[in-house]
C-alpha cells in the first residue's frame, strides 16, 4: 500500500533526493518548497507528485499548506522536516540579530509548525514516522557559523522529546545529521569560508576533509537511502536516534 509522505523545502537538493527515493517505492508523495520553478519542474518528471510552493518562514503560509496537504493525503505516514538556511559566515560578535532570528526562525520554529500541524495526521497512520534533518553541526562546534548550529543543535533536544511524547502513539521520531553533502551548497560554503579566512577554496576544502575518516563528501542519495530505512518496516523499532552520515567527522573547524 502506498504511503502517504510529505517533504519540507522538497523541491531540490537533498529534499528532492529524498522526494525521488520514496516516488520510487510507489509513495504518495506530497513536497512543499518556496521555488516555484522548481516544483514545476520536479513535477513535470514525476507527474503524480503533489506540490505546494510556500515561504516556511511564515505561519499563516504553513498551515494554508497543511489544508491542502489534508485534502490531498487524507493523512500522513512519513513527515520529512528538510527545511533549512545556514545563514551567514561571520564571527559571534558580528551576527546581525535580524539573520540570528531568520536563521532560528527558518531551521527551527518552522519544523516546530510543520510537525505541529502533522501530529493529528500522523496519529492516523498505523505506523508514523518523523524525521528531522540536522546537521553535523548539531553535534560539533561550528565557528562562524553560530546561528545554524544552535538551530541544528536544537533540532536534537526537539527529536530526542517527541521520540518519548509520540512513541504512545506508535510514532518514532529520529534525526539524520549529514556532513557536508557533495554538491553546489558545499562549494559556496566553502567559498565563503575562503574569503573570510583569505585562503583557495582548494585549501578550506581540503582541510574540510582532513578531520574525517572517509575524504569525500557525503552523497545526497545515501541520506535519502538512509531516510528510506527508518521508514521501513525494518526502523520499526528506532525512535529517538540521532544519526550521522558524515564519513565520520571529528570536527568542524
Amino acid at each position: 500500500m502506498a504511503r502517504k509522505v510529505l517533504i519540507s523545502a522538497g523541491g531540490a537538493g537533498i529534499g528532492r533526493h529524498i522526494a525521488e527515493a520514496f516516488l520510487n517505492q510507489q509513495d504518495d508523495v506530497y513536497v512543499c518548497d518556496m521555488n516555484a520553478d522548481s516544483l514545476t519542474q520536479f513535477q513535470q518528471a514525476y507527474p503524480s507528485l503533489h506540490i505546494y510552493q510556500c515561504d516556511l518562514s511564515k505561519h499563516d503560509q504553513i498551515k494554508n499548506m497543511f489544508n491542502d496537504a489534508t485534502e490531498k493525503l487524507g493523512h500522513i505516514d512519513i513527515l520529512v522536516n528538510n527545511t533549512g538556511i545556514s545563514g551567514p559566515t561571520v564571527a559571534a560578535e558580528e551576527l546581525s540579530f535580524n539573520d540570528w532570528n531568520t536563521v532560528l526562525n527558518l531551521n527551527l520554529t518552522s519544523t516546530f509548525l510543520l510537525t505541529q500541524f502533522a501530529i493529528p495526521l500522523l496519529k492516523c497512520s498505523e505506523s508514523g514516522v518523523i524525521i528531522n534533518m540536522s546537521s553535523i553541526a548539531g553535534r560539533l562546534g561550528y565557528p562562524y557559523r553560530l546561528a545554524y548550529s544552535t538551530s541544528k543543535w536544537g533540532l536534537i533536544g526537539f527529536t530526542k522529546t517527541l521520540s518519548m511524547e509520540l512513541g504512545p502513539d506508535n510514532i518514532r521520531v529520529n534525526a539524520i545529521l549529514p556532513g557536508a553533502v557533495d554538491g553546489e551548497r558545499v562549494e559556496r560554503v566553502l567559498q565563503a569560508r575562503a574569503d573570510l579566512t583569505n585562503s583557495t577554496l582548494d585549501a578550506v576544502t581540503q582541510n574540510a576533509l582532513k578531520n574525517q575518516s572517509l575524504k569525500y563528501f557525503v552523497n545526497p542519495k545515501h541520506i535519502a537511502d538512509l531516510c528510506l530505512f527508518l521508514a521501513s518496516e525494518s526502523g520499526r523499532s528506532i525512535s529517538g536516534q540521532i544519526l550521522p552520515i558524515d564519513g565520520d567527522k571529528q570536527c568542524l573547524s
